[in-house]
C-alpha cells in the first residue's frame, strides 16, 4: 500500500538509512517529522555506543539551521555544549592566543543519545548490531534510500558505477585519541622531534574532557617506529611528546588507530532512489572541523527537498543542485589546511606570532580582515612584528627587488590584450597600461611582448623588435612615470612557441588563423591541440638566434625605460615548453633530465641579465604545475625556482598550467598560491603570488603570513583599473603606500548614494 500511495504522490513513504552516525540519524528524524506516515528504518551495524573519535564541533550556522527544522534537537544539544572563544598556538615554546572564535562542542557519544532519542520519540526503527541488506536489494524495495555508510561506504562501492567515486589518500598518518580534563582553548602545538615534525589538534567537548588528535607526516611515523607499536604504547608516547599541553595527564584510546586521511568525491551523489549523504558523498579534513557539520547539513537539505519537490529524482537533483557548490567550497578549504599541515616543517622558521597567523589563516577562510574583527590586539601585535606602521595594511608596506623600491605589495599582472599593429602598442595600451598604474598599484605589468616577429601568438600581439615598437613603449613608460610617480612599471618578454599563430581571443583562442599563418617552432614538434599547426623542432642555431632575440629586446626594454623586467618561462609558450616533459621530447643536451630541459631557459636568462641594467631587478614567471599526468609539478617547480634564483632570478612569479591542452586544474579562490608559498619557503626566493586573488582582503592575508612577497591581480584589474586606490579608501589607509593623482582626489572618498534603510517601528501597538 505504501509503495502504491508513493507512486502517485511521488513522495517517498518508505526510506531505508545505511549508517546510524549523526547524519544518518538526523536524516531519519527530519523526514519522519515531516511525514509521521513515512516508515523509516536505520542500519547501524555497531552498537549505540560504539562510535570513532570523541568530540564534534559545530558552528553557530548548523545549530541555527538546526534550531530551526527540530528545536527538541537543538534544546538538548543547547544543554550539553560547551563553548569557548580562543585558540592557542604553540610554537617552539611560545604560545599566542586568539580570541573571538566561537566554538560550541559536545561528545559524540552525547550527541547520538540525543538522536537516538529524537529517532525513537517520532518512530524511527532503529536497528544496531545489524548489517543492512544488499544495495540492490534496498534500492529494490524502498522508496527511498539515504546511504549515510561513511568514508567506506558499501553503497557508493555497489553503484561506483553511477557515482564514479574519487577517494585520494594523503602524506600524514594520525590518531584520535582523549583527555580526561576540559582544555580552555582550541590548541595548536608543534612538537620538533628527532624523528621529524609532530603536530597536536586539541579541543574540550565537555567539562572534563577533550578531543586530541596527534599527527604526522607518514616518513616521521615509521622513523619514531609508531608502524611498529602497539594501540596502548603508541598513545603512551604521544601523551609523553605532548606532555606540556597536557599538564602531565595520560591519553586514552577509543579503540583508536594510526590512519590516513582520505578525500572523498563523486561525480554523482545520487542513483535512482538511493543518495549519499555525508561522508559516504564527501570528506573534509578534520583540521578544519566539518566533518560532522557537513553530514548534518547535507540531512537538513536532503530532508527539505524531499519536502519542497514533487518526487524523489527531483528531490535528489535538487538536494544535490544545494549541497554541491557547499561541500566544493568547504573541501578546497580543507584541502588547503590538510596540505598546510602537511608541510608545516616549510614554516617552522617563521617568527612566533607571523607562524600563530599563518596557521590560523591556512585554509584561506579566516583571513586578515575577519580576524582583525575578532581579535584587533593579536592582529596589531603580527602587523607591528611585520613591520606595518601604525594604520598601515600589510599590503602598502613597502618591497625592495635589487635597486627597485616597489610602494606596495599589489602588481597588474600581464594580461594579453591582442590590440597592437606589427607589434606596435597605442593608444589603447597607453590608456590601458596608464589607466592601471594611475589606479595605485606598486608595479605595472605589460602582457607578454614578443621578440620577434614569429614569437607573436596572434597578430595583434605587442613587440620589442624594431626601434618604432621600442619608441612606442618609451611613450607609456614616460607617461606612467610622469603621471603617477611612485608606480613602476615591468616589461615581459617571451616568445610564443607552439602556441603562436592564432585568432585573437575573442576570435577563437588558440584556433589557427584562417589565413596568413606563419610557421611556429618549439621544443619538440608536438601541436598544442588537435588540428593545431605542427611545430619545427629547434636547431641548435635557431636556439642560439632566439637566444639573441631576446638580448635584443631586452635592450630595447632598458631604453625604453621599463623599471623591471620578467621573462615568461610558463604557460606552454616557447621556454615553458622546454620546462615540461610532456611538451620537451628531445635527446639532445636541452632535452631529457630536469637539468638538460632548463638548460635552454637558462641560457636566454643569462643573456638577458647580461644586457639588462644591473640595478634593475629581473623576475622569472613559471608554471609550477602542468595540472596534467606525467607533467611539471610542485617538486619540478622548486628546482626550477632555485636554478633560475642562483642565476640572479630577484623573484618568481608562480603560475601554473596552461602547458598542455589536456590539463585539468584544481581552480578555487587563491588556488596557485600554495605553489608559491612552497617556493618561498623552501627556496628562499621572493615570489609574486598570482592565480584568483580577487580581494584586498586575500592580499593582506597572503602577505602577513609570509605566503607571497607581491601579488599579482589580473581580471580584480580589468573589472576596476583604480583597484588599488579603492582598496585603501575602503581600509581608511592615506599613507605613503599609495598615493591618488592629484585629479583624482576629490573622488577619493565613496560616493554618496540614495537612502536604501527605513525607519524601524518602535512600537506594536496592535490590539490597542
Amino acid at each position: 500500500m505504501a509503495g502504491e500511495v508513493a507512486a502517485v504522490t511521488g513522495r517517498p513513504l518508505r526510506v531505508a538509512v545505511t549508517g546510524g552516525g549523526p547524519g544518518g540519524l538526523y536524516a531519519a528524524a527530519l523526514l519522519k517529522r515531516l511525514d509521521p506516515e513515512r516508515e523509516i528504518t536505520v542500519w547501524e551495524r555497531n552498537a549505540p555506543d560504539e562510535t570513532f573519535g570523541f568530540g564534534v564541533v559545530l558552528s553557530d550556522e548548523t545549530l541555527g539551521g538546526i534550531e530551526h527544522a527540530d528545536p527538541v534537537v537543538h534544546e538538548a544539544l543547547r544543554r550539553d555544549f560547551v563553548r569557548w572563544d580562543d585558540i592557542d598556538i604553540v610554537h617552539r615554546g611560545t604560545r599566542h592566543t586568539s580570541g573571538g572564535h566561537g566554538f560550541a562542542a559536545l561528545g559524540r557519544r552525547r550527541l547520538l543519545e540525543i538522536l537516538h532519542e529524537r529517532c525513537r520519540s517520532l518512530g524511527v526503527d532503529l536497528r544496531f548490531r545489524t548489517e543492512a541488506p544488499p544495495a540492490a536489494r534496498l534500492a529494490a524495495e524502498y522508496d527511498l534510500v539515504v546511504a549515510a555508510d561513511g568514508v567506506h561506504s558499501g553503497t557508493r562501492d555497489a553503484f561506483a558505477h553511477a557515482f564514479r567515486p574519487t577517494v585520494t589518500a594523503h602524506r600524514c598518518r594520525y590518531i584520535w585519541l582523549a583527555a580526561d580534563f576540559a582544555l580552555d582553548a582550541f590548541r595548536f602545538e608543534i612538537a620538533e622531534t628527532e624523528h621529524g615534525v609532530m603536530q597536536l589538534h586539541a579541543y574540550p567537548y565537555a567539562a572534563d574532557a577533550s578531543t586530541v588528535i596527534v599527527e604526522m607526516r607518514e616518513e616521521v611515523w615509521r622513523a619514531a617506529g609508531f608502524d611498529e607499536a602497539g594501540p596502548q604504547e603508541s598513545v603512551e608516547r604521544c601523551a609523553k611528546i605532548f606532555a606540556d599541553a597536557l599538564g602531565g595527564r595520560p591519553l586514552r584510546s577509543n579503540k583508536s588507530a594510526w590512519t590516513t586521511f582520505r578525500t572523498v568525491v563523486n561525480e554523482s551523489w545520487s542513483h535512482g532512489g538511493v543518495v549519499l549523504l555525508g561522508d559516504a558523498a564527501h570528506t573534509a579534513h578534520f583540521s578544519i572541523g566539518s566533518g560532522t557539520k557537513l553530514a548534518v547539513e547535507d540531512a537538513l537539505a536532503l530532508a527539505a527537498c524531499v519536502e519542497e519537490q514533487p518526487d524523489v529524482p527531483r528531490a535528489l537533483a535538487a538536494y544535490e543542485a544545494e549541497r554541491r557548490p557547499v561541500v566544493a567550497s568547504t573541501q578546497r578549504a580543507a584541502r588547503a589546511s590538510l596540505e598546510w599541515f602537511e608541510n608545516l616543517g616549510l614554516y617552522l622558521g617563521q617568527p612566533s606570532r607571523q607562524f600563530a597567523f599563518n596557521l590560523l589563516t591556512r585554509s584561506r577562510r579566516v583571513t586578515h580582515d575577519n580576524l582583525r574583527l575578532r581579535d584587533a590586539h593579536f592582529t596589531g601585535a603580527v602587523e607591528r612584528e611585520f613591520g606595518c606602521p601604525p594604520g598601515t595594511p600589510p599590503m602598502f608596506t613597502p618591497f625592495r627587488l635589487r635597486g627597485l623600491t616597489l610602494r606596495n605589495r599589489v602588481v597588474v599582472s600581464p594580461m594579453d590584450m591582442y590590440s597592437a599593429a606589427d607589434g606596435v602598442p597605442g593608444d589603447f595600451h597607453l590608456v590601458h597600461l596608464g589607466a592601471r598604474a594611475l589606479g595605485g598599484a606598486g608595479l605595472v605589468m605589460t602582457e607578454m611582448v614578443c621578440v620577434s616577429e614569429e614569437g607573436r601568438i596572434t597578430p595583434g600581439c605587442a613587440g620589442l623588435y624594431t626601434g618604432r615598437q621600442a619608441e612606442a613603449w618609451r611613450r607609456i613608460t614616460d607617461f606612467v612615470h610622469r603621471r603617477s610617480p611612485g608606480t613602476a612599471i615591468g616589461v615581459q618578454l617571451g616568445h610564443s612557441g607552439r602556441k603562436g599563430s592564432t585568432r585573437l581571443m575573442w576570435e577563437g583562442m588558440d584556433e589557427p588563423l584562417p589565413e596568413g599563418n606563419w610557421p611556429v617552432v618549439a621544443a619538440s614538434p608536438l601541436p598544442y591541440r588537435p588540428g593545431g599547426q605542427t611545430p619545427r623542432a629547434l636547431t641548435r642555431a635557431q636556439l642560439t638566434d632566439i637566444r639573441e632575440q631576446f638580448a635584443a629586446a631586452a635592450v630595447r626594454a632598458a631604453r625604453a625605460g621599463f623599471d623591471l623586467l620578467e621573462l615568461h618561462c610558463a604557460h606552454g609558450y616557447l621556454l615553458s615548453g622546454f620546462l615540461s616533459p610532456l611538451t620537451n621530447l628531445r635527446t639532445d643536451a636541452y632535452g631529457g633530465s630536469p637539468e638538460n630541459r632548463l638548460r635552454f631557459p637558462l641560457e636566454v636568462f643569462d643573456a638577458v641579465r647580461a644586457v639588462w641594467p644591473d640595478e634593475r631587478p629581473m623576475t622569472v614567471r613559471i608554471s609550477a604545475t602542468d595540472w596534467a599526468e606525467g607533467g611539471t609539478g610542485a617538486e619540478d617547480a622548486v628546482g626550477m625556482a632555485r636554478a633560475f634564483a642562483a642565476h640572479g632570478a630577484d623573484a618568481i612569479d608562480v603560475s601554473t598550467g596552461q602547458v598542455v591542452a589536456e590539463e585539468r586544474p584544481e581552480f578555487g579562490r587563491s588556488y596557485q598560491t600554495p605553489f608559491a608559498d612552497r617556493i618561498r619557503h623552501e627556496v628562499g626566493v621572493p615570489v609574486i603570488a598570482v592565480g584568483a586573488i580577487s580581494s584586498w582582503d586575500d592580499v593582506n592575508s597572503l602577505i602577513l603570513a609570509g605566503r607571497a612577497d607581491l601579488c599579482a591581480l589580473a581580471r580584480p584589474h580589468l573589472y576596476d583599473p583604480h583597484w588599488t586606490l579603492h582598496a585603501a579608501a575602503e581600509q581608511g589607509y592615506e599613507g605613503p603606500g599609495v598615493a591618488w593623482p592629484d585629479p583624482y582626489r576629490a573622488g577619493s572618498r565613496p560616493p554618496q548614494t540614495g537612502r536604501t534603510d527605513a525607519p524601524k517601528p518602535r512600537l506594536s501597538l496592535g490590539g490597542r
